[in-house]
């Protein structure tokens, strides 16, 4: 039985590789900078940001630096956007593969997301090397906390990712719907503010929004006692879970009715 579960382990881990590269040839391509644009593309969109935010706000925002206080929100944020956009109609587009057994439905999904995830946190980490060298990015004042926090904010993002890609195959509204909700998230997504410089009942509010707690212990990670945090572990873990399940459930359900090209 073990050996099996080995065995098992061992061809998803080849199904999963054979994916990746898949998506990243059929996105970027080999040309020009190829797979580099994984990491180019979310590095350009946080640093434009964070210069803008820079010019008309100062150097500091309630005593944090600027920059590196967008660079540590957007990168995520993209990360989210990025995600759930490309969750959507990811079945049909992916349809002919189903022809091989060892590929399932929720392969899709997982590598999707994966290679989304991995390209931001390795922009995330440039970018905070780079701002770091010139002086306006800290070392992290608890580590594990700030990872944490980018777990949260990672599992929540695959288990919307799972709800939302059969969703968008029962329904083509929804194709639509998805950016401009992704946008209006942005509020109570906790990437431009913190809980402790808004009102007390707005803060009861957030406390729901996974997003926001997760980003509220990524920046209590990044500057420690510099700043004052808000967060909860189990509302955030607990809601991603649900969705989790619910996205598989749905998954499977989708896959019985997913025509095969």
């Amino acid at each position: 039985m073990e050996s099996l579960f080995s065995a098992g382990l061992r061809i998803q881990r080849r199904v999963i590789s054979a994916l990746m590269i898949r998506e990243l040839a059929t996105r970027f391509g080999r040309e020009n900078i190829g797979f580099l644009w994984v990491v180019a593309e979310p590095l350009l969109f946080a640093s434009l940001v964070g210069v803008i935010w820079r010019l008309t706000k100062g150097a500091e925002e309630h005593g944090v630096g600027i920059i590196s206080f967008v660079a540590s929100g957007y990168i995520p944020l993209v990360l989210f956007r990025s995600a759930v956009s490309r969750s959507v109609g990811l079945f049909s587009a992916n349809g002919s593969l189903m022809y091989h057994r060892q590929i399932k439905i929720a392969d899709f999904v997982l590598v999707r997301f994966l290679l989304e995830m991995i390209s931001h946190m390795a922009a995330y980490i440039i970018i905070g090397l780079v701002l770091f060298a010139f002086g306006e990015f800290p070392v992290p004042a608890d580590i594990g906390l700030f990872l944490g926090g980018w777990g949260i904010y990672a599992f929540f993002t695959l288990s919307l990712c799972f709800v939302l890609a059969p969703l968008s195959e029962m329904s083509s509204v929804l194709e639509k719907l998805v950016p401009v909700t992704v946008y209006l998230m942005i509020p109570f997504s906790g990437t431009f503010t913190m809980l402790s410089w808004l009102t007390p009942s707005i803060q009861e509010a957030m406390v729901w929004s996974p997003p926001a707690m997760a980003m509220e212990m990524m920046r209590g990670g990044l500057y420690g006692d510099d700043v004052v945090v808000f967060y909860s572990v189990g509302i955030p873990l607990a809601m991603s879970m649900v969705l989790l399940l619910l996205g598989l459930a749905m998954c499977r359900r989708v896959r019985r009715t997913l025509v095969v090209e």
